[in-house]
């Protein structure tokens, strides 16, 4: 077993590397900055805790957005009060509104963790954020997981504890959901040709 000293240092050179990937996956999940920075700050606390547990060699980016996931489900279970099994489906009511303006704009100076959030959004124009996040959660979830996050079918698989197959069928009709809303929006900015 790792010394105290040793497992801190060894889960902040490693673990802390992915805050970022996981404040943006987190605000896309709750919309809000103080809960995804709370969301996050949980996550952390708990990965430290379990870092013993966690298998050297293996994904630890995956690991931490399991974590990440399974923390809010169980804080969305506590909210609603929900006795028993909840199902990843059932959030996605609760999350299908875009952000809410005074909420994002809300909070004290830009740190680290919103700054990152500040870099994804000039890379991404309010009509492509707001397509995306106008997905269902699933479809949202999985598109992050694999096309910003870059992580494999296998990972995501585990992370959302579904087959590889569901998260192929997800990815595809989320991207296909995300064609047809962006279309206006390609054709505006030149990426397609207008039909004369």
């Amino acid at each position: 077993m790792r010394d105290d000293n040793t497992r801190r240092r060894e889960f902040e050179e490693h673990a802390m590397a992915h805050v970022d990937s996981l404040y943006n996956m987190a605000l896309r999940m709750v919309f809000n900055k103080e809960e995804a920075e709370d969301l996050v700050q949980e996550t952390y606390l708990k990965a430290y805790r379990f870092f013993d547990t966690f298998q050297k060699g293996t994904n630890l980016k995956a690991w931490l957005f399991k974590i990440l996931r399974n923390t809010f489900i169980n804080n969305y279970r506590k909210t609603a009060s929900m006795p028993g099994e909840i199902f990843f489906d059932d959030i996605e009511s609760i999350q299908i509104s875009a952000p809410n303006e005074e909420a994002t704009k809300s909070g004290e100076a830009v740190d680290t963790l919103e700054k990152k959030y500040n870099d994804l959004g000039s890379l991404l124009d309010d009509e492509v954020k707001s397509a995306l996040d106008s997905l269902p959660i699933e479809y949202r979830e999985a598109i992050l997981l694999s096309d910003v996050e870059e992580l494999s079918y296998k990972d995501i698989s585990e992370i959302t504890n579904v087959p590889i197959g569901t998260v192929k069928s997800r990815l595809n009709r989320g991207r296909g959901l995300l064609q047809k809303s962006l279309l206006a929006y390609a054709k505006d900015r030149g990426f397609i040709k207008r039909e004369k």
